[in-house]
């Protein structure tokens, strides 16, 4: 019997992800970083778009204490948590074609825009039209997905393409199909889902990447500041001012 705990499993698991993802996805960082410090230095706004639990990684962009502040949520209405009742209302409504194009024609999002679309498998309808339409729009879109899902599952949207056959950029997690990390002897199913913290940690690399990169060209990063510390509230309430057209989740 292994001396190692299930916990510890997911640990070791979940540090491979991220040693692998911060091995092979440095490169295609540092354009996506390069990405979003041209479309913020050239006036450009930042948005933001992930469905079920992909909503997770995309709300923890937005209004995060060290994170960009012109980082906008564009949400889909009934899609973005289980606060849906009931919950796998969302996962329907994510196969549900012309949500997007109506979210997308209905938001501010416009040319010159960058949108970054995250989907674990990038099969459903919603992500792979939240893509396509914004493109269509003059959007730079950079998608964060499994690559491996257009390997090993069939697309649900009609063209049988994925959310990484319509992205400027792709970020590839890595995580393996199904999400779940572990296996055990009397546990039927696989667990331990991994794609949060992969995900997450990609993105928050993207912004650190993207700050020094605007710092180094002369253009001070809009971070935000936690407003549990001194001064944090004031430090915002400028970057907010300095920075109010593109700041939409302010107003």
């Amino acid at each position: 019997m292994s001396d190692i705990t299930l916990a510890e499993q997911f640990f070791d698991a979940a540090i491979d992800l991220l040693r692998r993802a911060r091995e092979r996805q440095a490169a295609r960082i540092a354009e996506g970083a390069a990405l979003l410090a041209d479309t913020i230095t050239a006036g450009g706004r930042l948005f933001v778009h992930g469905a079920g639990h992909s909503a997770l990684p995309a709300q923890d962009l937005v209004y995060r204490a060290g994170g960009l502040a012109v980082v906008n949520p564009l949400p889909v209405p009934g899609t973005t948590g289980v606060d849906t009742m009931p919950a796998t209302l969302g996962s329907a409504l994510e196969r549900v074609g012309g949500l997007a194009s109506a979210v997308l024609d209905s938001s501010p999002a416009a040319a010159g825009d960058l949108l970054v679309v995250i989907s674990l498998s990038g099969r459903n309808a919603l992500p792979v039209e939240m893509a396509a339409h914004a493109r269509s729009l003059g959007l730079t879109v950079i998608g964060v997905t499994s690559v491996a899902y257009a390997a090993e599952t069939a697309s649900r949207h009609p063209s049988g393409t994925f959310l990484a056959d319509h992205c400027d950029l792709v970020i590839d997690s890595g995580v393996p199909v199904g999400d779940a990390t572990l296996t055990a002897a009397g546990i039927g199913a696989p667990f331990a889902p991994a794609s949060t913290v992969v995900t997450c940690a990609l993105l928050q690399a993207l912004v650190a990447e993207a700050a020094g990169r605007l710092a180094a060209g002369g253009t001070e990063p809009p971070l935000l500041r936690s407003a549990n510390v001194d001064g944090g509230t004031e430090w915002n309430e400028r970057v907010i001012a300095e920075h109010a057209d593109r700041i939409l989740w302010h107003r």
